[in-house]
């Protein structure tokens, strides 16, 4: 059994490594776009079958994000960045929990012992990925809180030079900006990756009933994740977008 923080590399396109994690996260984003686009090829009045499945998710979805900002405006702006890292996050979680996922792949012979590389590996178990989908959260924030109120009014939460007081306030609110990408990527790969470890663990100490209890707590702290991911990140979108003075 071994166990690696980093994510291998099954092959290597020129000098990029393609790793397990890079391929799910792939196989995820491919799976979701055709899942949105059989579900929106053939819209009807009277949505059935895929669209109606699809409206009825986006719509609960929807409705949420209204009653956390209380404007269907500021709501219709956030929905699509909130959504997407929701169903992407959960969708990257939930893999972990895939028959074979981590326990089928190719064996290597590293510094004279076998050590299996598995073929697929959840995306939200490597740290690049978290970090990506935090700094697009984060990126997210500066432009919707510019757009929202302009640029001038935006930055003067971070650079006041009214009173010493506004000014170390406005270092400390750009400090939190920065800590938000490290806080929302480690939260989430830390959670995922220590879920990994322990159903890799118990699959190789009991592997026939005894890991079943733990899937289902990975499902619950997958489900978990994801929700306070774009929670948090619908928080910050909606502190954004409001003027310094209130």
């Amino acid at each position: 059994m071994n166990i690696s923080i980093a994510a291998e590399a099954l092959f290597y396109w020129g000098t990029f490594p393609v790793t397990n994690t890079l391929l799910v996260a792939l196989a995820i984003s491919l799976l979701l776009i055709s899942i949105a686009f059989l579900g929106t090829r053939r819209l009807r009045e009277v949505p059935h079958g895929l669209q109606n499945v699809l409206e009825a998710i986006l719509e609960g979805m929807f409705d949420f994000i209204t009653s956390v900002t209380h404007d269907r405006e500021k709501s219709k702006n956030f929905f699509p960045i909130v959504a997407t890292i929701f169903i992407f996050v959960l969708a990257s979680n939930l893999v972990e929990v895939v028959p074979g996922l981590g326990t089928i792949g190719i064996w290597e012979e590293h510094g004279g012992r076998q050590i299996l590389v598995p073929f697929l590996r959840s995306s939200s178990a490597d740290l690049n990925v978290t970090i990506a989908i935090a700094l697009v959260a984060v990126a997210s924030l500066q432009v919707m809180g510019i757009a929202t109120i302009g640029f001038v009014k935006y930055a003067s939460k971070f650079f006041n030079f009214k009173n010493p007081i506004l000014f170390f306030v406005g270092i400390l609110e750009l400090v939190s900006e920065v800590a938000k990408v490290i806080s929302f990527s480690f939260r989430l790969f830390g959670n995922i990756f220590a879920g990994e470890v322990l159903l890799t663990v118990v699959l190789f100490l009991l592997p026939w009933f005894a890991p079943l209890p733990f899937l289902f707590l990975e499902l619950f702290v997958g489900f978990v994740q994801a929700l306070v991911f774009s929670m948090l990140t619908l928080v910050f979108l909606t502190m954004a977008t409001v003027e310094a003075e209130h």
